[in-house]
């Protein structure tokens, strides 16, 4: 099967197509001849050497999500067979023509979705729906920030955020990015400046009761400050810096959490837990309309360093897709 590989990090070009030995499922374990890959900055991150992927899982090729149908199952597979539509996150190894994966970790495709569009749901919707409600016990009429809120996670949050009766702050560097998110609807937004949007959450909405947060370090004191007493900020991302230094002591008097998480190094356990979940709270919302997938542009999977230099650009506004049959 063909697969792209990085042989040695660096810029978009460093990526080969090439070929590697075909799949075979274990007993527990589906074959999946994969339609549509979604492209992720982690996807980035590991090409320039700095986010590699968990043990078990080749390195040389990467690709944390899939949409495709079941080609082999093994002996003890029990609900799947082949021909079904599945789609799901991985560890890694997704920019393949194959993928094996424990059959329980798959997500049923939502009816009526293309394969280009399903690819484009794992990693946001699933990231988002974890960090907001699993992590951050966002429940309904509340106040979310979300910080950074053009991004893939960040739309699909929005969107999570509505269909689940909650409210939503959006922020985005500038404005003309914050007005092609209209179609998706927040309650409020907030251009990011240098004074930060701490005072005009505060003076709007009372205080966050949570904050999704992709900055990092940049944006720490900020949101801490925005959130309201037993507030909640949850970590996602460090695109602007690891390093800060908080004031414990306000952290300590207002009650306030930080959780950190990631969706890639997480146990199989966790996984096939979240998958359940997922299939059970989420697949019924696509399936009525109420979340929605954003594909900015699809190209073919012979075009991934096209499509990694246009991620790399920040031009677009939702999902990137390498699609593999059409």
């Amino acid at each position: 099967m063909r697969a792209w590989m990085i042989e040695q990090p660096g810029e978009a070009d460093v990526m080969k197509l090439g070929k590697v030995d075909q799949l075979r499922p274990g007993p527990e374990e589906v074959r999946i001849e994969v339609h549509a890959i979604g492209i992720n900055r982690a996807d980035i991150a590991q090409r320039r050497g700095f986010y590699p992927p968990p043990p078990g899982f080749d390195a040389r090729i990467p690709g944390l999500e899939y949409a495709g149908v079941v080609a082999e199952t093994g002996d003890r597979v029990q609900g799947l067979a082949a021909g079904d539509a599945v789609m799901g996150l991985v560890g890694g190894g997704a920019y393949a023509e194959q993928l094996v994966v424990h059959e329980r970790e798959t997500l049923s495709v939502p009816a009526g979705l293309t394969m280009t569009d399903a690819a484009a749901i794992p990693e946001a919707f699933m990231t988002a729906w974890r960090a907001l409600f699993l992590e951050a016990g966002l429940a309904s009429g509340q106040w979310c920030l979300v910080r950074g809120a053009t991004s893939g996670v960040g739309q699909a949050a929005l969107q999570l955020i509505r269909a689940l009766g909650a409210r939503s702050i959006a922020t985005s560097r500038r404005q003309e990015r914050l007005d092609m998110l209209s179609d998706i609807g927040f309650d409020l937004g907030l251009v990011d400046g240098d004074r930060g949007v701490a005072e005009a959450v505060h003076e709007h909405t009372g205080g966050a009761h949570v904050v999704l947060d992709f900055v990092g370090a940049a944006a720490l004191a900020d949101n801490l400050a925005s959130l309201r007493e037993d507030g909640t900020q949850v970590l996602i991302g460090l695109m602007g810096g690891r390093r800060a230094q908080i004031d414990l002591g306000a952290v300590l008097m207002r009650r306030q959490r930080l959780v950190a998480m990631t969706m890639r190094s997480l146990p199989l356990e966790r996984k096939i837990l979240l998958a359940r979940k997922f299939n059970d709270r989420l697949l019924p919302l696509f399936e009525g309309g109420k979340l929605v997938p954003r594909v900015d542009r699809v190209f073919d999977f012979e075009d991934a360093v096209e499509a990694h230099r246009l991620m790399e650009s920040g031009a677009h506004l939702g999902k990137l897709i390498l699609s593999v049959r059409k």
